[in-house]
């Protein structure tokens, strides 16, 4: 099974706003990131031959000169950010959002990952030559030549002016540098470990989530602390770091049930599933929905034991930009989460989350308390359509019952009626511009208000 684009999974799971968040006081209480399917180079599920898609014409960068005179970025950090645009129109302006010199870390961090994932998820790439890739590809950063033209991936831009990338690399300071690399060695070894091998147990699954979107939170973590934007706890604080990511790659996962299997892919674990039925693609069969159903049930309450770290991790968080690039695409997930709870739906089609909805998620989810209120009432939603005869039910209760005692707010909550004329003006600004941005960026974007991407 392969580990390709979902590998960004946390970072492409915050959705873009046109402009940057206002930087007024927090608001109060009233996001998922898009991600990428991985296909699988060996142990294939069986699919119908599909009618091959057409060229996708290259993406070429722009003339320098089109983009640095009279402004303040060097050419080679513009040409990145083009390419940040191009591969990601979701994470783009979210990351432009972020504060000072963290912002150029985390684009970079981004787009090394990019091109690591288009070496895996390229299928004509054959194993003895992705293989010693993936596990060497940390070292490319430090080889200012290095490049890889042979790709037919969409995203090969990354990897055919990866020189580009290198070099902003190698500008950023040390402290940003040794955490990219790091995550990026881990995260090719993972990567070449799960090609050919499907995820059998739930150590197996969580191990699979850590390599491809735990990892990621993990660096994440490490680079806001190296911004001192964070203390430093935040980034030596693995296991909660790691829990983010799980939490919004394990509901990726169980969305996209039906597209994956219609794709070939299989990333529920077989420990579980096994239980309901002989083969994965059995619980997509009409006779078999009430099983199907309740196996979804219980990967929906094993993802929900990751929500107390999620609340422990945001609460740590001190700068705006930074807690609302983590929060929303937390409370998009348990909003997912509680759409896909015992919904047959999952099984039949697409689970959607209304695009108002999501808007208000975003405009909502910049403060701890708030986050909380959102988290609450979502695991409210779910407790309400638990079954009585369903086999999870009494840990969904459980797992429930803690997640509201953290939930419950400690103090007065800052209502969501009193601020200021100039905030509410920049608020509903904000939401007016993200509402036409949801209405009419293409299906990158439309995919990620669906409750069914990976």
């Amino acid at each position: 099974m392969a580990a390709s684009t979902k590998a960004v999974s946390l970072l492409k799971r915050a959705l873009s706003l046109s402009p940057s968040p206002p930087r007024g006081p927090p608001r109060a209480v009233g996001r998922l990131r898009g991600g990428g399917r991985r296909s699988q180079q060996q142990g294939r599920v069986p699919a119908e031959p599909l009618t091959p898609p057409p060229a996708v014409p290259r993406l070429q960068p722009p003339p320098c000169t089109a983009l640095c005179p009279q402004d303040s970025l060097e050419c080679g950090l513009r040409t990145c950010y083009r390419y940040l645009n191009q591969t990601s129109r979701s994470f783009a302006a979210v990351i432009q959002a972020l504060d000072g010199e963290l912002r150029h870390a985390v684009c970079i961090f981004y787009l090394v990952l990019r091109a690591l994932d288009t070496i895996e998820d390229d299928m004509t790439i054959s194993l003895d030559v992705k293989v010693p890739m993936l596990h060497e590809f940390h070292s490319y950063l430090y080889q200012p030549e290095w490049k890889y033209m042979e790709s037919k991936e969409k995203d090969r831009q990354v990897l055919e002016d990866f020189p580009t990338i290198s070099m902003e690399f190698r500008n950023l300071s040390k402290v940003y540098q040794d955490v990219i690399s790091d995550i990026c060695h881990k995260m090719g070894v993972g990567m070449a470990e799960f090609l050919e091998k499907k995820v059998d147990s739930q150590h197996e699954w969580d191990k699979y989530c850590h390599y491809v979107a735990g990892l990621v939170g993990i660096g994440l973590s490490r680079l806001f602390s190296a911004s001192e934007l964070e203390d430093a706890i935040v980034g030596q604080d693995t296991e909660l770091a790691n829990s983010m990511g799980l939490f919004l790659q394990k509901t990726n996962i169980i969305r996209d049930y039906l597209e994956d299997q219609m794709e070939g892919r299989e990333f529920w674990p077989r420990e579980v599933w096994s239980r309901y039925a002989k083969k994965l693609s059995d619980l997509a069969k009409p006779e078999n929905i009430d099983m199907a159903v309740q196996c979804l049930n219980e990967l929906i309450t094993n993802a929900l034991h990751h929500v107390p770290d999620v609340l422990t991790y945001l609460s740590r968080l001190k700068n705006q930009t930074v807690f609302n690039f983590c929060a929303i695409p937390q409370v998009m997930a348990i909003a997912t989460l509680a759409a896909c709870y015992n919904n047959r739906q999952v099984f039949r089609g697409v689970v959607k989350i209304r695009k108002g909805q999501a808007v208000t998620l975003m405009m909502d989810a910049t403060n701890i308390q708030a986050v909380k209120a959102i988290m609450y009432q979502y695991v409210e939603e779910i407790y309400q359509k638990i079954p009585s005869t369903d086999p999870s039910s009494n840990k969904t209760q459980q797992i429930i019952a803690s997640i509201r005692a953290m939930s419950l707010p400690s103090g007065p909550m800052a209502s969501r009626h009193h601020y200021s004329p100039i905030y509410l003006s920049c608020a509903m600004l904000l939401a007016a511009l993200s509402w036409q941005y949801l209405s009419t960026i293409s299906k990158a974007t439309e995919d990620y208000v669906q409750a069914g991407e990976k």
